[in-house]
């Protein structure tokens, strides 16, 4: 997979949860669904390393267009083959693993066009999810507000996203403000200016400063590429991270854990396994 398509994806990435079980400080989220070989989900969640799984992606939607999963070479979408799924992510919750779908991505086709076409989308997500060409930065705060409206349902719908750590994330900063995000995952990664570097943890130390401080979020995490060839820079030594990165971030009180790309890097390192007990 090219690295853009890879790592870009979740500069628009809304995830919605499934449903929540447990606490939600101080764990590893995981994204899952883009490589074939990296296990199933029901694997992934018995490893125990990950309180949160990101299936991705809900890659096509809005605008009119049919939506449509795009889980690599897990399913065949086409045939109804991902509905399989299911028991998988009982599994998953029935462990205290809390099972998210993330919408968007770098290679997808989705668009908000308007408030209703937002509105349509959460009636989509909702039924068919939660019970019952590249984006713009228009319209992802209504679709926030249709989904959290849900929540009065009676089952409480978790919204998460996954910005960019240049501050504000030009894509999703509007909708991050409104407020009704309950887990920010930041891309501290394929971004310079805001990241560990060769040993300098300035310029992350200063963005992850101005995110907790700005973001209305419950809980923000650091997002890390869990292998040196899961992003193009932005990749941190277990020492390092451990050593310097987390008892740093970990003085806010809005931190919440560790995000990483992905569970086919992170097989490969064993990345979650080094820092978990540290995290």
């Amino acid at each position: 997979m090219a690295l853009q398509t890879v790592i870009s994806f979740s500069v628009l990435s809304l995830v919605m949860l499934i449903l929540a079980r447990g606490s939600h400080a101080g764990g590893i989220a995981i994204y899952w669904g883009q490589t074939g070989n990296e296990g199933t989900l029901e694997e992934t969640c018995a490893t125990g390393n990950y309180e949160f799984v990101n299936i991705a992606f809900l890659a096509s939607f809005g605008n009119g267009q049919p939506p449509m999963i795009n889980l690599a070479g897990h399913c065949d979408p086409y045939s109804d083959g991902c509905t399989g799924l299911s028991s998988d992510i009982k599994s998953c919750q029935a462990q205290g693993v809390k099972v998210m779908l993330s919408i968007g991505g770098g290679a997808g086709s989705y668009y908000l066009a308007s408030k209703e076409d937002a509105r349509q989308v959460a009636i989509y997500l909702w039924n068919n999810f939660l019970g019952g060409s590249r984006g713009t930065n228009q319209h992802w705060d209504d679709l926030a507000k249709y989904l959290s409206g849900y929540s009065k349902k009676g089952k409480k719908v978790y919204l998460t996203a996954a910005p960019q750590c240049p501050f504000p994330d030009a894509l999703v900063g509007v909708a991050l403000k409104t407020g009704l995000f309950d887990y920010v995952w930041i891309q501290f990664y394929n971004n310079p200016p805001c990241q560990y570097t060769s040993g300098n943890v300035g310029n992350l130390e200063d963005a992850w400063k101005t995110w907790t401080s700005d973001i209305p979020a419950t809980k923000i995490f650091l997002g890390l590429p869990a292998a040196p060839d899961a992003a193009g820079s932005g990749f941190i030594p277990v020492d390092d991270l451990k050593s310097t990165v987390l008892p740093f971030i970990k003085g806010s009180a809005k931190y919440g854990g560790v995000m990483l790309w992905s569970k086919y890097y992170d097989d490969q390192t064993g990345y979650s396994s080094s820092i978990k007990s540290n995290v």
